[in-house]
């Protein structure tokens, strides 16, 4: 009898523990919204003129990718009016607004996921979070919430440089999150010889031929359906997206990132390819970041390393002037549309604009603003509007991809914006 009453017991116990259970598995989750800090969206610029802060690719992931990974939700955007309709906001009563430039890790999941209602999470400065039961602007600040101090490290993009000199702690994140509890595809070809393979990953579809993948200081992950041609020679960290080809002979540095459907050759060095962008040929890109739909002709080289090596100086759209980044090395940093003529060389720490043709003999200028046509040597004129729709329009329908309404408003937005720095640097 005494069994039976501690049995009965027991499952009443477990009955209840389900149903309290239920009840909060039905609790609807807070809405995740990805907000752009208006001072980062401006130092991110050119790169945030067509996207969001969160939609940056560091690392194999995008920012956004990230938080959607870690927190097992669909996330939305709160940014500038004239990419709402294409990157959208969708709220709540019960919101959970995160600053777009912030990198996800463990310790800040934790500490997201049991933020109270109408609290914010901050450390110095920098407001990390913020739960809120209405709607809620980085610019209302945090003064009407509790504030939560939050004391571990963390990293949050603020610069465009963080691109690319963060980019290779952020690989080895994203790739412990994404072949977690997961087996790589085989590496069958006999000529491809691999060192530390355990550090390797390689999903499906994707081709490998008589290559060099050296895993011995940083993973390497090989995404869907992704070519490496012969003769390539890849140091990791490192991480190519699906659909992505690296042409025969390219040698690839450590923390190096090529987007989906991009394509590389030549020598490259700690950069990030966001996708879509093409440096197929021979040449040397070293401590860079191409935006999508780039293209770099035959030849394009970049300096990253002045010949004094002092700290590399770059081009701010806050102050309109040269900022030191405090880094040795610092490449080029080219936003989406842009292209470059064969044999163009950049100089260090140079920032080419949105839907920027440049071309020609010696180094080109510091910065490149956006719509611009022409070369540092040859002078430059506006990239008339309708032409530069049309190149982009072309550009994208070649991969099979749509240039929608949205991609064209975008566009016509940064033309308008942009018009005074061409009125004065052209």
């Amino acid at each position: 009898m005494y069994i039976l009453q501690e049995t009965a017991s027991f499952f009443a116990l477990t009955k209840k523990m389900g149903e309290l259970w239920h009840h909060i598995l039905a609790l609807p989750m807070p809405t995740i919204i990805l907000f752009d800090d208006p001072v980062i969206r401006l130092q991110l610029l050119p790169f945030t003129y067509t996207r969001p802060v969160s939609a940056i690719r560091c690392g194999i992931s995008k920012i956004s990718e990230k938080w959607s990974s870690w927190l097992d939700e669909d996330v939305s955007y709160q940014t500038a009016d004239y990419l709402s309709a294409a990157f959208p906001l969708v709220s709540s009563s019960d919101n959970i607004y995160i600053n777009g430039g912030l990198c996800p890790d463990a310790g800040l999941v934790e500490e997201i996921q049991k933020l109270p209602p109408q609290s914010a999470l901050v450390s110095g400065n920098d407001i990390l979070t913020v739960r809120s039961n209405a709607a809620w602007q980085s610019d209302m600040g945090v003064s009407d919430f509790a504030q939560l101090i939050y004391a571990k490290p963390f990293t949050l993009i603020r610069n465009v440089w963080d691109i690319f000199a963060l980019n290779g702690e952020q690989i080895k994140a994203d790739f412990g999150k994404i072949t977690a509890n997961r087996v790589s595809e085989a590496l069958n070809d006999p000529f491809t010889h691999c060192y530390n393979p355990a550090n390797i990953f390689i999903e499906s579809g994707a081709t490998v031929k008589a290559s060099i993948l050296n895993a011995e200081n940083g993973p390497i992950y090989i995404g869907k359906d992704a070519l490496i041609q012969e003769g390539s020679m890849i140091q990791g960290p490192f991480s190519i997206g699906e659909g992505g080809v690296l042409a025969q002979g390219t040698k690839i540095r450590p923390n190096t990132t090529v987007g989906p459907f991009s394509k590389l050759g030549g020598e490259v060095s700690n950069c990030v390819i966001f996708g879509y962008s093409n440096k197929g040929h021979d040449g040397y890109l070293g401590n860079s970041v191409l935006g999508e739909w780039c293209n770099l002709g035959a030849n394009t080289n970049n300096s990253n390393l002045k010949n004094d090596h002092s700290s590399v100086k770059l081009h701010s759209y806050v102050s309109n002037n040269l900022v030191d980044t405090g880094l040795r090395f610092c490449g080029l940093m080219m936003g989406d549309y842009s292209k470059a003529g064969i044999s163009t060389m950049f100089n260090t720490g140079s920032v080419v604009g949105v839907s920027v043709n440049v071309f020609g003999a010696g180094f080109q200028a510091k910065h490149t603003p956006s719509f611009s046509w022409g070369g540092n040597a040859e002078g430059f004129a506006e990239y008339r509007f309708q032409k530069a729709l049309h190149v982009a329009q072309d550009t994208v329908s070649r991969r099979n991809v749509t240039f929608g309404e949205d991609d064209e408003r975008i566009l016509k937005a940064v033309f308008e914006q942009t018009r005074e720095q061409r009125d004065f640097e052209c």
